[in-house]
């Protein structure tokens, strides 16, 4: 139940300046109207008092003292129309219909008198509002002129603008002095946004930039909005322009990325994927997880961690973060604290490995969903290291499947990646290994499934490369450039699939939701649509010209060889996998084949056996029976 909020001292302001404007106005309307006689008959003390009575009622109803006049507005304007038109209607039919000409023989307000209450009275209502948001507006923008306010160009589309310039006057964001605006858009040209000029185009920048300093006003900070990183804007170009001059950039989130705190943020080279993002529906996923009891598996790592960081945002009850590295955790556990969130949060120090420490921890917090994000990903060291692999997201990840189901979770959505399709190293084939092993539970359940349908479900979602994740190429090229070393790449041929962090950890969200929605029940497996694939020594060239240098003169970009486990082209599906469209963008079913879950487990108990007896024959033998398309040989991997 809502509970209504006592009237504040600044409400008991509103509401007898808004009393008061009714009588002023109805006084003033007679003394325009009338004189002598018929207006002293007209002012009438008990008459002015109802209207005011009656006013204070419609106001109320209406909402009027509920809106800051600091953020005045049409919705505020028009609900002061909607009052004044129901005074008006009301005396028009005390008029016409109820007294007049009954009692006085005559018409005591007439048409005409009534239209000009109407305009006094939206007048007297509206110009204090107005004057008050104008004189705040006047000086705000007074005090974003002082001297540690920085002359900033806004570049992006009307709509996008303003948002920014709203949060610049209300001092959501500080200290920044717009002096223009770029726009894309030929309908934004040659007009004010708040009293901001548009003055070009984005390539028009050195030129205004230039423009601006001759008149007096050095720009020294660039705001980017969401359009000027549109495919075909030239945002490289801008941010490599913005280096040169010694600009500050910063970008401005979406509204539905910024979420309550709208402030700027650092331009990063996610911002420049070579695609559209895919369109997130938020709706989905609040309602998904408002209210749930979360685990994460592997919290601390990027993409965990970004599941943690939305599990908050979407209103999760509890929140659970399990990980190995106790200085990850600890990080993670910072973060997520300096949110001040409503989820209780717990985190704890645990190896998915550990079955038994799994088993116990699960069962205590009796999760409702559990996202398996913990894995070894790096595919030379696994390729080197092809024991810790199995260890890790085979037996790791079966333990958290199997002590989901025991603990009685809705689903368990488990990390994977394009590498378990058609695999040619260690991770691919692990991934996939795991993938079968929770496609089985998810058919062996189906079928035992209670008549009300309740059961634990499990799904596997798929991604390429993640952009600036922990070890990814991003971060690896940024330490190689910063330090004026060359920047290596592995083959000038290799192509990977990327997505953002937050793209990638929204979407499999958005995938475990579809599973729980009983749309499509018998779907375990899906992929992240990526778009087009990047060439990595395309990400390397922009990023060294993001810097400020050029490739192969400041910056040397070496070739360094493919690495044992790795190939040149990750592929989306495998060639005798089927797949289908589902009702979300950006998602797509997959239907891998599996074996029964009896044979996985038979093959377990061969891989625990080889790992204990270090057979490295042995496990690959089980991997080549469990993935037929695996192509890794055991005699290529390295001791």
């Amino acid at each position: 139940m809502i509970r209504r909020q006592k009237l504040t001292s600044r409400h008991w302001l509103i509401v007898t300046h808004d009393l008061l404007a009714p009588a002023a106005a109805l006084v003033a309307t007679f003394v325009l109207r009338f004189e002598g006689n018929s207006l002293f008959a007209r002012l009438d003390p008990p008459l002015l008092a109802a209207i005011t009575v009656y006013a204070g009622v419609v106001y109320f109803l209406l909402g009027l003292h509920e809106a800051k006049w600091r953020f005045t507005s049409i919705l505020e304007l028009s609900r002061i129309v909607r009052a004044s038109v129901v005074l008006s209607l009301s005396l028009l039919v005390l008029d016409y219909i109820i007294l007049s000409p009954n009692f006085y023989g005559s018409f005591f307000f007439g048409k005409i008198t009534i239209a000009l209450y109407f305009v006094i009275q939206v007048v007297f209502l509206s110009a204090l509002r107005i004057a008050y948001r104008y004189l705040h507006d006047a000086r705000t923008q007074r005090s974003a002129r002082n001297e540690s306010a920085s002359p900033t160009l806004i570049l992006g589309r009307a709509a996008e603008v303003d948002v920014s310039l709203r949060a610049i006057e209300n001092g959501a964001i500080k200290k920044i002095w717009p002096v223009g605006i770029l726009s894309p858009s030929q309908s934004d040209q040659r007009v004010t946004m708040r009293g901001v000029p548009v003055l070009g185009r984005f390539e028009d920048i050195e030129n205004v930039i230039a423009v601006m300093r001759d008149r007096g006003t050095t720009i020294s900070r660039l705001i980017l909005t969401t359009s000027a990183f549109e495919q075909g804007a030239g945002a490289e170009k801008i941010l490599t322009t913005a280096r040169h001059l010694g600009l500050v950039t910063s970008r401005m989130p979406s509204l539905e990325e910024a979420g309550a705190a709208l402030r700027l943020a650092p331009v990063a080279v996610e911002d420049l994927l070579l695609r559209p993002s895919v369109k997130i529906d938020y709706g989905r996923l609040e309602h998904f997880v408002k209210g749930k009891s979360v685990v994460v598996t592997g919290g601390g790592g990027s993409i965990g961690a970004e599941i943690c960081d939305r599990a908050v945002t979407f209103g999760a009850r509890r929140l659970m973060v399990i990980e190995n590295s106790e200085p990850a955790l600890y990080a993670i556990l910072e973060v997520l604290s300096s949110r001040q969130p409503q989820t209780t949060i717990d985190g704890r120090i645990a190896d998915v490995r550990d079955r038994n420490r799994i088993f116990r921890l699960l069962a205590e917090f009796k999760p409702d969903v559990v996202f398996h994000a913990a894995a070894l990903k790096h595919v030379p060291y696994l390729e080197r290291d092809w024991a810790e692999g199995v260890k890790t997201n085979i037996f790791g990840s079966a333990n958290v499947a199997d002590a989901a189901i025991a603990a009685g979770a809705a689903a368990m959505v488990m990390i994977s990646t394009d590498k378990a399709i058609e695999p040619v190293s260690v991770l691919g084939a692990t991934k996939r290994f795991a993938e079968m092993y929770c496609q089985a539970l998810d058919a062996e359940l189906m079928h035992s499934a209670n008549e009300s349908g309740e059961r634990t479900r499990f799904i596997s979602v798929r991604f390429g490369n993640v952009l600036a994740s922990n070890g990814s190429v991003v971060p690896k090229f940024k330490a190689q450039i910063e330090a004026g070393c060359p920047v290596t790449v592995t083959h000038p041929d290799m192509v990977r699939y990327f997505m953002t962090i937050r793209e990638a950890c929204d979407l499999v969200i958005t995938a475990a939701s579809h599973a729980l929605s009983r749309e499509r029940a018998d779907v375990s497996v899906y992929v992240l649509n990526m778009g087009q694939p990047v060439k990595i020594v395309e990400l390397a060239e922009r990023m060294i010209r993001l810097a400020g240098l050029e490739p192969q003169r400041d910056i040397e970009i070496v070739f360094t060889g493919i690495r044992p486990g790795e190939r040149l082209n990750e592929i989306l599906f495998a060639h005798n996998e089927a797949n289908s469209e589902i009702s979300v963008p950006g998602i797509v079913a997959a239907k891998p084949t599996s074996a029964d879950l009896d044979t996985l487990k038979a093959w377990l108990v061969t891989l625990g056996n080889g790992i204990a007896s270090e057979e490295r024959d042995r496990i690959y033998d089980v991997l080549h029976a469990a993935v037929p398309d695996f192509t890794g040989a055991a005699k290529h991997a390295p001791d």
